[in-house]
């Protein structure tokens, strides 16, 4: 049996946030695709980023952009969720810290939209969904 909370909903839910990784290819223009998604769950220990970038559509925005560029910027986002210590000074910061940086406002041709946050049973499952509502 599910133990049920207050309000109904079943206590094997936990919270998380979220961000939108997107693809501006002009700045001045603050035109964007959705590449990406960076799921943060603090009680199930989770930090991970998803991607999925359509290049015909980034290039309809700008038939230059460096798609090379593009993910290495995305590459970089991941190895941060990851922990990778070559992303650093060396060593690893806790993972609140680390969704920090990925969210944190940038003027570069991967930005972080605002962060959201919901409930779910598993986060790697709601990352795969968000992938593919907001970003395929």
């Amino acid at each position: 049996m599910v133990a049920r909370g207050e309000c109904g909903m079943s206590s094997d839910l936990v919270g998380y946030q979220y961000v939108v990784l997107r693809c501006v290819p002009r700045i001045e223009r603050e035109e964007f695709v959705n590449v990406g998604v960076v799921v943060y769950c603090q009680v199930r220990d989770f930090l991970e980023a998803a991607r999925h970038v359509d290049a015909a559509r980034l290039r309809a925005l700008a038939h230059d952009l460096d798609l090379d560029a593009v993910s290495s910027a995305l590459d970089a986002i991941e190895a941060v969720c990851r922990g990778d210590a070559a992303t650093g000074n060396g060593t690893v910061p806790a993972l609140g810290t680390r969704f920090g940086f990925v969210t944190a406002p940038r003027s570069t041709v991967i930005q972080p939209g605002p962060v959201h946050g919901g409930l779910t049973r598993d986060p790697a499952d709601e990352l795969a969904g968000l992938v593919t509502r907001l970003a395929a």
